[in-house]
């Protein structure tokens, strides 16, 4: 079974930055898609970054230029750098892989909050 955890969430005033990681846990992993989203309180989940196995990046209006999804094969892991941070980004961020099989994994969420 693939497993992801994530990591690097927690507390940041408005405006900074925080940098979550998604680990895998295979040392050899094949994605076709590796994607980040986020659920607030009260709100459907959303994705909010999306990296193709090509390499080709993808991002909602509401975060285009502040979030940067990036993956670090030799690491296996999948990064979501995230820059001026608003009070609105606050929610749990979940990583998920879809691999070559067909197979879809979620992490178990991390949470930002983004308060002063």
């Amino acid at each position: 079974q693939v497993q992801l955890v994530e990591s690097g969430g927690g507390l940041v005033q408005p405006g900074g930055s925080l940098r979550l990681s998604c680990a895998i846990s295979r040392s050899i992993f094949n994605f076709y898609a590796m994607t980040w989203h986020r659920q607030a309180p009260g709100k459907q989940r959303e994705l909010v970054a999306l990296l193709s196995n090509s390499g080709g990046t993808k991002y909602p209006d509401s975060v285009k230029g502040r979030f940067t999804i990036s993956r670090d094969n030799a690491k296996n892991t999948v990064y979501l750098q995230m820059n001026s941070l608003k009070p609105e980004d606050t929610a749990v961020y979940y990583c998920k892989a879809n691999v070559l099989s067909g197979d879809e994994y979620w992490g178990q969420g991390t949470q930002v909050t983004v308060s002063s």
